[in-house]
């Protein structure tokens, strides 16, 4: 729902463009993507990519402006981190892709207000 200064929507924008632009970085690296905003009972996974036979799922992260209130990666905590594993472990187990291995990465993305990107950092195994 909107609330009357466009907040909720600047927000979906936001992160919209920052994954739209993770995913072009990962293809331009290589990575085959495989799904975006794949979801389930369990959360969403914002990008599930391949590359070299390892499955990657991708956090996407992004802030505005600078990093003064730390870095955007530095926003996966615990609970996040579980959540994006039990979410990628029905993935897994839907896809059939029980062989294969699973990799966790983050990428952390601060947008200048034109949605932009000022900074990008592929954190890889981070958690």
């Amino acid at each position: 729902m909107n609330s009357p200064s466009g907040k909720k929507d600047s927000r979906k924008q936001k992160g919209a463009a920052a994954e739209e632009l993770a995913a072009a970085a990962l293809i331009e690296k290589g990575y085959r993507v495989l799904e975006r905003n794949w979801r389930c009972r369990f959360g969403e996974l914002d990008i599930v990519a391949e590359t070299g036979g390892t499955l990657v799922v991708i956090e996407v992260r992004s802030r505005s402006g600078t990093a003064s209130f730390g870095t955007p990666s530095e926003s996966v905590n615990a609970r996040k981190m579980m959540q994006v594993r039990n979410t990628a472990q029905q993935y897994v187990h839907q896809k059939r892709y029980y062989e294969r291995p699973v990799r966790f990465d983050v990428i952390s993305i601060i947008l200048r207000p034109d949605l932009t990107p000022v900074s990008m950092d592929h954190i890889e195994n981070a958690f």
